[in-house]
């Protein structure tokens, strides 16, 4: 082993803006970079004069440019983050939690910053709702499932519970 050769390094993962949570939210950002590039090309071939409207961007795309750092009128750094964000469609580690009602936004962005901060930075989380579990969640994995619904609860302490009814009664 040649101990002057340098170090091969990791590429530090990517740093998802908060506003990118689920899968489908990935695929849409990647449908809109797409179009604006097609657009962006379009528009550097077409005839000098002629009116165009630039298509808007959303709010996520222009989180993802600004973390990511790419600037969008460079056609390689649109191609650069298109290949960063395909890349992390396909391989970014996801979990599927549901809740017994819909989760407020603000609720959603704090579970995603501390699965972030805490489990994986490129991690993708899908939301869903199962009214029977009262309360709490049950979260998914690939391989793992967690249950941490009121219903679990009483359902393992379903004893205890039986118990205290009795002694309130008696």
């Amino acid at each position: 082993m040649d101990h002057n050769a340098p170090a091969e390094t990791k590429a530090a993962p990517a740093i998802l803006p908060t506003d990118i949570v689920t899968p489908a939210d990935m695929t849409r950002l990647i449908r809109e970079l797409t179009t604006l590039d097609d657009f962006l090309r379009q528009a550097s071939v077409r005839k000098g004069g002629t009116p165009v409207k630039v298509p808007a961007t959303s709010r996520n795309l222009e989180a993802a440019v600004k973390s990511f750092g790419a600037n969008l009128l460079q056609p390689e750094d649109r191609a650069q983050l298109l290949k960063k964000l395909d890349h992390l469609r396909l391989t970014a580690p996801q979990i599927h939690i549901s809740f017994a009602a819909d989760p407020s936004a603000a609720f959603t962005d704090k579970i995603v910053t501390w699965l972030r901060q805490n489990i994986h930075p490129e991690l993708l989380v899908q939301v869903g709702l199962q009214p029977s579990i009262a309360a709490g969640c049950i979260v998914r994995t690939t391989n793992r499932q967690f249950d941490f619904s009121l219903r679990r609860h009483f359902a393992d302490n379903r004893p205890l519970l039986a118990q205290k009814i009795k002694d309130m009664a008696a």
